[in-house]
């Protein structure tokens, strides 16, 4: 299904609009949203594999990791304070990511990223001061306040400001970000670790204020989106920035479709008892099951806490902190090949692809584990060749999800959900996503410690899960305009029993039920 297929009236073009230096900056300021999320999910794991840290808030860890160095070695960072401390974090934004869809509504998209940035920049000052485990666990959830809102509204502005065309690439710039602050958080521990004084850490946690006060910075300065202007009932100055991101004199057919969309999405008093009803039920699939699957990939394994994963399988302190900064980097590259990309190919095809190696890659990695530690986790690599084929299938199993799950999981189910369910549906995603990331991350030390290399097969068998859903309940979304989503919803085979015909727009809805579209 083209891009103009089923435009009405004007021939198609009134979508195009050209790409103006105006929304490339606004689209890459409001993507630093990304850089304190990222920031944050590298810093926390290369902090906790930290001695001093170890020694100053977790002894007991401590101790436990230096009775390890002969025995188990899968056992050895297992205890649920340590990975509260990470986790914590996840359980707040998903508490905020509630309240923030409520601001995003009501104040716009931009107070909510305002919002989400002072919050976090408080958060990383009580860490990186804290003299005791509870100042560290409340900065954590002062940063996961943060990351609610950042999360919440950063896709949604994205989607909003970027036209179809380069919809996809632009929103990717988020996942982009959080990639950035991943690498960059891995580089700035490998460098306080250096420290030989032992107060690195510290150093580590508050400079978690850098980007919080970028994007704090940056979302004053930028404007509101057209969509949101008219959700909260400005006609002509929604119409004025719709010709500013456009770069075009005539927007009418573009802002006649806002209108239409955001009037009926006023009638909609409660997105939450909205999104259950039937006409919504794909999106509302979509929205839970994505995030859940992009979690049980097992990729915040390898974020969190590849520095003591690294460490675990044996590679010493700083090869540790190294071998994450390698991955980090791969996982930067690999999110710029998505966005060349992802409007090109288009989403599915990503998703198959990344899936198909994700699974092989981790078959191998649980493999060569269990070929070097056993069941009982005795053993170590032995240096050189090894651990370099082991970190390499790491690299080549990042690059997969970066291509794939990691930047999709957030474009996906930002783009196909109509205005009056979209905050709601954006909610959804953030807070299913923190959920199982707060689920993984609380137990994955645990899960790693009983089931040993066990853990990668488990996960390749929810990547084969995912790929095979993906497969048959997901249409390809890309160049479809956000407004004219339902049209590819009502020609699936599975969901267009669900849509209702009057909500498909424009002139052609008499379309062949299980056309071409699937």
């Amino acid at each position: 299904m083209a891009g103009g297929g089923f435009v009405s009236q004007g021939g198609g073009t009134h979508h195009e609009g050209n790409v103006n230096t105006f929304v490339i900056i606004t689209c890459l300021v409001a993507a630093m949203g990304g850089l304190i999320f990222g920031y944050d999910l590298g810093i926390s794991g290369g902090v906790t594999s930290m001695e001093h840290f170890l020694k100053q808030f977790f002894p007991s860890v401590y101790e436990q990791e230096a009775k390890a160095s002969g025995g188990n070695q899968y056992c050895k960072f297992d205890s649920q304070l340590l990975t509260l401390f990470t986790s914590s974090l996840y359980l707040a934004a998903l508490v905020a990511s509630f309240f923030a869809s409520i601001v995003t509504r009501a104040f716009g998209r931009k107070m909510s990223m305002l919002t989400g940035g002072l919050v976090f920049l408080v958060g990383s000052i009580l860490n990186g001061a804290a003299v005791n485990v509870e100042m560290l666990i409340i900065g954590r959830l002062l940063l996961g306040v943060g990351v609610g809102f950042a999360n919440q509204s950063v896709p949604v502005y994205l989607s909003e400001m970027a036209p179809p065309k380069i919809r996809g690439a632009l929103n990717i710039g988020f996942q982009m970000a959080i990639t950035i602050g991943i690498l960059v958080a891995n580089l700035v521990n490998y460098g306080t670790a250096q420290i030989k004084d032992g107060w690195g850490w510290r150093l580590s946690l508050a400079l978690a204020a850098v980007p919080a006060i970028m994007m704090t910075v940056g979302a004053f300065f930028l404007p509101d989106t057209p969509n949101s202007i008219l959700e909260r009932g400005d006609m002509e100055k929604a119409r004025q920035m719709l010709k500013k991101i456009r770069g075009l004199e005539n927007v009418d057919g573009e802002f006649q479709e806002l209108v239409d969309a955001c009037e009926a999405a006023k009638k909609v008093q409660h997105p939450w008892k909205n999104i259950m009803q039937p006409r919504y039920r794909p999106q509302l699939v979509i929205c839970c099951v994505i995030p859940f699957f992009q979690q049980l990939t097992g990729i915040n394994v390898i974020t969190f806490y590849a520095p003591v994963l690294y460490k675990t399988l044996g590679f010493g302190d700083s090869a540790s902190l190294m071998s994450a900064v390698i991955s980090g980097a791969v996982n930067v590259l690999a999110t710029i090949v998505s966005i060349v990309t992802v409007d090109k190919f288009g989403r599915k095809f990503l998703f198959l692809e990344g899936g198909a190696q994700m699974f092989i890659s981790q078959v191998a990695v649980g493999s060569m584990i269990w070929k070097t530690f056993g069941v009982n986790g005795e053993g170590s690599m032995s240096g050189g060749v090894e651990a370099d084929i082991l970190l390499a299938l790491i690299c080549v199993y990042v690059a997969g999800f970066a291509w794939s799950w990691g930047p999709l999981g957030w474009l996906v189910p930002s783009e196909i959900c109509p205005l009056e369910i979209r905050s709601a549906g954006q909610a959804i995603n953030v807070s299913v996503n923190m959920l199982w990331t707060f689920v993984i991350g609380q137990l994955f030390l645990s899960m790693l410690c009983h089931m040993k290399f066990g853990l990668f097969y488990f996960f390749a068998g929810f990547v084969a899960l995912m790929t095979i859903f993906i497969y048959w309940f997901l249409p390809e979304t890309k160049n479809v305009p956000i407004e004219e989503m339902n049209r590819v919803w009502k020609a699936h085979w599975f969901w267009g029993k669900f849509i209702p015909e009057d909500a498909v727009i424009g002139p052609h809805v008499s379309m062949e039920p299980f056309g071409k579209g699937v």
